[in-house]
């Protein structure tokens, strides 16, 4: 990934993410796809027990640690998920979980508020518009996202792209 031009605001950013666990909760794999103007980058993982949902918020919140630690705050970042739990949880949800001591609407814990917590810190260093795509309808880099994240889960090793 490019460095943070401050001057115009940075290179535009494109992460595909997704998180997948077999048994729910069993051995789980999360992924993240980035693209900006010159290369695709590609991170994942596995966990050897967690839900779907901790691996849907896993993905975007590594892909972000990565971006930090790249020192892109600042440049504009769109993130697609195929898990509305992600999209609506970080753009609507979540407000009313920090204003009600992290309680949901029936009054009971939030479930993965630590992750809740880490995804909407990192978030506030970057621009994200969050966008919800349609899993398994042919968009070439979730596609791309949930083999990464089905491998990890199933313990089987595959070749990322890696930065040039």
């Amino acid at each position: 990934m490019k460095k943070d031009n401050p001057r115009h605001g940075g290179t535009r950013i494109i992460i595909y993410t997704d998180g997948a666990a077999r048994g729910n909760p069993g051995p789980a794999g999360w992924a993240s796809v980035l693209i900006d103007e010159k290369e695709i980058f590609e991170i994942g993982g596995a966990s050897k027990h967690a839900t779907n949902n901790q691996m849907e918020l896993t993905a975007p919140i590594e892909a972000l640690k990565y971006l930090k630690q790249k020192n892109t705050q600042g440049s504009p970042v769109e993130i697609f998920s195929d898990s509305k739990y992600v999209i609506l949880g970080i753009t609507e949800w979540i407000f009313n979980w920090q204003k009600n001591n992290w309680r949901n609407a029936a009054k009971k814990p939030v479930l993965n508020k630590e992750l809740w917590e880490e995804l909407y810190e990192l978030s506030q260093k970057f621009k994200i518009k969050w966008t919800y795509v349609e899993g398994h309808m042919g968009n070439k880099y979730n596609e791309r996202a949930d083999e990464i994240a089905t491998n990890f889960a199933d313990g089987i090793k595959m070749k990322l792209r890696k930065e040039k």
